[in-house]
């Protein structure tokens, strides 16, 4: 009988992103937020991930984020939804305190509402950001799958772990902050 986790639209992705992480000896962490936990039960599905993985938080609520992330009043009163500039932050801050080769990040609105008026508060938006020592890359998606909360939430870790694969196989050639 296969497995339901992690799910399969993942496992592709998955299956590249650990065998360059353990092929490169190289170390991920994680910071996530309306994935809730998927991208790093995902990667410690795969028997080997002591090797590669050395932590994650799922920094759902604000509160969280300034216990574990770096953040202060004065970033939670700032807040105004997930944002290039907030996966760019805890990915900075979580791969820092961990060591990791890597951190990447992710931040959306999984749905089913929308939490406010901005696209960034609608369901379906996650900014993503991968930090490394050779710079940050981020993109910013919607994934059309509107206020489907399990999906999307799948659809966010899918599309982290893309962009984390893509930086991977990108480094070494220097990429700058951007846009992959």
């Amino acid at each position: 009988m296969a497995s339901d986790f992690p799910p399969s639209s993942i496992r592709p992705v998955l299956k590249e992103v650990t065998q360059l992480l353990s092929s490169r000896s190289e170390t991920i962490s994680i910071a996530e937020t309306a994935a809730g936990g998927i991208i790093s039960a995902s990667l410690l599905s795969v028997p080997g991930a002591s090797k590669y993985y050395k932590g994650g938080l799922t920094l759902y609520t604000l509160e969280s984020r300034v216990h574990f992330a770096g953040w202060t009043e004065d970033s939670m009163k700032n807040y105004k939804g997930p944002n290039k500039d907030v996966v760019i932050g805890l990915a900075k801050n979580v791969r820092e305190k961990l060591r990791s080769t890597y951190c990447l990040c992710e931040s959306g609105t999984a749905g089913p509402g929308a939490s406010g008026a901005s696209r960034e508060r609608t369901p379906d938006f996650v900014a993503l950001a991968v930090a490394s020592e050779e710079g940050i890359v981020t993109q910013e998606h919607t994934t059309g799958m509107d206020g489907d909360r399990e999906k999307n939430m799948v659809e966010f870790a899918r599309l982290g772990l893309e962009l984390l694969k893509n930086a991977i196989l990108q480094s070494g050639k220097g990429p700058a902050e951007g846009n992959m």
